[in-house]
């Protein structure tokens, strides 16, 4: 995506005749960006990219010359083979020559939308496919992303890259073409900075006859940029093949006063910059968001959410199928995975998960992120499913993919003869769990009347066993009266279903008339049971009730009228319906959950606010009532309704004055050992053209905010850099958790925030909805950033919005509250299966697999290589930290983010790991 860009600069008068200037001239490097889909659909894109790439092979092959890079994305190569696979050798061989750069990424994503485990499989998936067509250029070329990540240095350092070239992002004070763009651990890498754009070298060529002039005139305008380096022309933009004439004009104007020279971008960065400069850089050390000379588009990380949702899904679900097959399988998933993956990466494009598209092409990516989920989901669930055949089925199996132990609450049900009795949990140790009744499940599933030539069809209901979800465990055939008895788990081995039939077709004919046909299942009872679960490993537990039993009380969650508490964190519901907190450490966090609702006549880039504005805060009325009352957990439902203006007036700067009834339900959640209060906001969007933020006021006025995000902690004020076409409004992305002073917030996917009220409260991004993708006139932004092409689907009408949120109060911060693993913790639930052994097997004992120990330390990967498992494993800490990894291995090697070896020792059964701050380290155990 690029709409109009820097590179639109109009040239200055020529400012003088500098035939005879001893100039480094001008290397142009031929190229495209290809959004894969964007204001079309992929399938309407690839059109078009076929004919282009069909020019730039016809030229690579009639002049050895001609150079041209493929946008630092290999799907784009993998996209045109698709249609020409008859052209793979040729491609190869011109790869091969150095005429075409390809890779070294699968796809050119948005760095802040994906986890950092995303975005190294995406370069993991990008190399090892451009290795395949002959090599991967070894440049991490970022030319369209939307800022960029603090860690992005190390992650291509680590991949052994020492370049990167990209626009957006960049500060004011870088004054040259490049700078040493340093990640938080240190790693470094050189930054080409495309100032004017990806497209720079274009305007150069508008005029074949006056290429020499114009060549000069823009040397003469850039001049304090390149010193003595020859200028970067990028020549080449948005879906656009080259010229068929370049080559000729390069060979008419070369000459040895302004040089011309065609090369890769790599070719440019390893062979026509002098190395000397290495020294002279200037160091720009983390996240990159300043909008000093380009829009980075914040309002993309707030439009959609539903796409921010369903991304964070599959990548959680296909990460699980990764960490159990790697500790509990011997079977090879790395086709499932790999399809998952390249479905994941594919989605992260940057004009993809963004939502910045048509409605067409954000409906194509949610169906991507759903099949990726679906593969991984498949391939979780099949290896619990071999497990849980050593599981009774009277039992349940619980998993838990974190390499930290844990509790992990599940959902189960039983048979309930006495619906009065205790219940008692326990695991194959004897060890007793604590348990919680959280309802009942319906006796009666079927009651119905039919004659009797008729009754024989009900058989065709039953499949072996099965009837309405449950088995048939035993079945009375009366005058006229035929009752099934059904159950999760028979008492009875056996059923004949031919035996049924024959038996029920006599009694029909004996007894004409008409029957009554009952399905009566057993009274069940639904609990919620804490289970305890080592890290990456597995638990098996019953629940029953037993009148004779003896269970002892436990201090656990409870509701008092609109308190609630788990004895280390409470909540009290306020008369608006906001939430006072209060943590373990003593900090409240006053009014917590305020919604705040304001006009948005923007568009899917950026936020835009209305001139007369009106907010809606205050409820028309609040209800309070209980949901679950503990031990276990215990839950409010706070129920607050909203006058909110349908859509904005006739006068785009102001709302219109007919309002809306929105109910907005708020469930505040605790559970057993939890020091954080969960909140679920939901509603469903009946408004058009407006955001919607759940504000958390700060005890303490603040100066800036943290949030995490792609393997860092990101340190932010309250203000960002302008200077160029757009405002820089200081709205910010976080990932898995943001903090404000005292308040921490654990997310359930990428979400926007801002610390308003001049550092008084925190607020997060509920909905913003927006009816296009660009408009013409924005008042927060120049230029439009594409074209004013209508989205229906970005107004959310009719969407249920639910949001999950954890709130951690911590007077010291994110650090002593323990986000890092607290908010692993609220994103993963952890896993259950029922028993598929028979009802007589005992209950298997407890298994532990990988963990790792440590503070702020974070796992982000658990996977099978070849001859062992691999983990990538980040220090979440300024300051250096020890990482502890125990398991069944008997060496580790340390290895690079592409996989391959650095060293290898011997460590049986242990490792104490020593990392720099903010290290990412990659090991793999065997």
């Amino acid at each position: 995506m690029s709409g109009r860009h820097a590179d639109d600069q109009t040239v200055q008068e020529n400012p003088g005749d500098n035939a005879g200037d001893n100039t480094p001239g001008i290397v142009l490097v031929p190229h495209t960006h290809w959004d894969r889909e964007w204001y079309e659909p992929f399938q309407v894109f690839r059109f078009r990219l076929v004919s282009a790439l069909d020019t730039v092979l016809e030229m690579a092959e009639a002049d050895p010359d001609f150079r041209f890079t493929l946008d630092g994305q290999t799907a784009a190569i993998e996209d045109y083979l698709q249609m020409r696979p008859e052209n793979t050798e040729r491609i190869r061989a011109i790869v091969e020559s150095g005429q075409l750069a390809i890779g070294p990424w699968l796809i050119l994503l948005d760095e802040f939308l994906s986890t950092g485990e995303t975005i190294v499989r995406n370069l993991q998936i990008g190399w090892r496919e451009a290795e395949k067509l002959g090599g991967s250029m070894s440049l991490g070329y970022l030319p369209d992303m939307f800022g960029h990540i603090a860690q992005m240095p190390q992650i291509l350092a680590r991949a052994g890259m020492e370049h990167t070239a990209f626009w957006r992002g960049v500060p004011g004070r870088v004054d040259g073409h490049a700078f040493r763009w340093v990640a938080p651990d240190g790693s470094s890498v050189r930054a080409e900075y495309l100032f004017d754009g990806y497209g720079n070298g274009l305007d150069v060529l508008l005029v074949p006859d006056q290429i020499p002039r114009a060549l000069r005139d823009y040397r003469e305008l850039t001049r304090e940029r390149w010193g003595n380096d020859p200028i970067l022309g990028m020549a080449g933009t948005d879906h656009m093949p080259p010229n068929r004439e370049l080559m000729n004009w390069v060979r008419r104007f070369d000459e040895p006063s302004f040089p011309i020279r065609i090369a890769t971008l790599e070719e440019y960065v390893t062979k026509h910059v002098g190395q000397g400069e290495q020294s002279e850089l200037r160091t720009i050390v983390g996240e990159l968001r300043s909008h000093a000379r380009g829009n980075i588009l914040p309002g993309v990380i707030s439009i959609r959410l539903g796409l921010k949702e369903a991304m964070a899904t599959s990548e959680r679900i296909v990460g699980e199928a990764e960490r159990l097959a790697a500790a509990w399988s011997t079977k090879d998933f790395a086709p499932f995975l790999d399809v998952a993956w390249r479905k994941i990466i594919e989605s992260t494009a940057h004009d993809s998960v963004v939502g910045s598209g048509t409605d067409e092409t954000v409906e194509q990516v949610g169906s991507r992120l759903a099949e990726a989920g679906q593969v991984a989901r498949a391939v979780r669930d099949g290896v619990l499913a071999d497990v849980a055949a050593t599981v009774p089925s009277s039992g349940y199996l619980v998993a838990n993919p974190l390499t930290h132990d844990r509790l992990v609450f599940v959902e189960a049900e039983l048979a309930a003869p006495d619906e009065d009795a205790p219940l008692v949990a326990v695991d194959a140790a004897g060890t007793p769990l604590a348990v919680q009744e959280i309802g009942r499940a319906p006796i009666v599933l079927g009651d119905e009347r039919m004659d009797a030539s008729q009754v024989e069809r009900v058989l065709r209901r039953i499949h072996r066993r099965e009837l309405f979800g449950q088995d048939i465990d035993t079945y009375t055939i009366e005058p006229n009266r035929l009752v099934f008895n059904v159950a999760e788990v028979p008492d009875t081995e056996e059923f004949d279903l031919l035996a049924l039939g024959a038996e029920l077709r006599d009694a029909a004919k004996a007894y004409p008339g008409e029957w009554e046909v009952h399905t009566i299942a057993q009274p069940r009872r639904d609990v919620l049971v804490a289970v305890p679960v080592p890290a990456s490993g597995l638990v098996s537990f019953t629940v029953s009730q037993d009148a004779a039993a003896q269970v002892a009380a436990f201090e656990g969650a409870t509701v008092d009228g609109s308190t609630i508490t788990n004895g280390i964190v409470s909540a009290v519901v306020a008369a608006d319906g906001t939430v006072d907190i209060t943590g373990a450490d003593g900090t409240v966090l006053a009014g917590a959950g305020r919604i705040v609702d304001g006009s948005d006549r923007g568009d899917s880039y950026n936020y835009g606010p209305l001139a007369r504005d009106l907010f809606v805060e205050t409820p028309l009325s609040v209800e309070v009532e209980t949901v679950e009352a503990g031990p276990v957990r215990a839950i409010l439902r706070v129920t607050r309704h909203y006058a909110l203006p349908i859509a904005l007036s006739a006068d785009v700067d102001e709302r219109a004055a007919v309002t809306v009834d929105i109910p907005v339900e708020t469930l505040i959640e605790v559970r057993l050992g939890e020091p954080f209060i969960r909140l679920t906001v939901s509603f469903v969007n009946q408004v058009s053209d407006h955001r919607l933020r759940m504000h958390v006021p700060l005890p303490e006025r603040v100066t800036g905010s943290s949030a995490e995000g792609q393997f860092a902690v990101t340190e932010r004020g309250l203000t960002g850099e302008g200077g160029w076409g757009e405002f820089p409004i200081p709205t910010y992305p976080a990932t898995s958790f943001v903090t404000a002073g005292a308040a921490t917030v654990l997310l359930d996917h990428a979400t926007e925030y801002e610390v308003v009220g001049d550092g008084t409260e925190l607020a997060l991004t509920l909905v913003r909805a927006v009816g296009a993708i660009s408009v013409n006139l924005h008042p927060l932004r120049d230029e439009p950033a594409a074209n004013e092409i209508p989205i229906p689907g970005g107004q959310e009408l009719g969407t249920r919005v639910t949001a999950r949120f954890a709130v951690l109060p911590s007077a010291a911060g994110w650090q002593a509250g323990g986000a890092v693993r607290l908010a692993e913790q609220f994103r993963s639930d952890g896993l259950v299966r029922r028993g598929l052994a028979s009802a007589g097997v005992a209950l298997p004992a407890a298994r532990a697999g990988i963990a790792v120990d440590g503070d702020d330390i974070a796992v982000s990967s658990v996977r099978s290589v070849d001859g062992g498992t691999e983990l990538r494993i980040v220090a979440m800490s300024p300051k250096p930290a020890t990482a502890t990894i125990s398991g069944g291995f008997e060496t580790v090697a340390t290895v690079d983010l592409l996989g391959r070896e650095l060293d290898r020792v011997s460590a049986p059964g242990s490792l104490a790991l020593a990392l720099a701050p903010w290290e990412i380290r990659s090991i793999a155990v065997s």
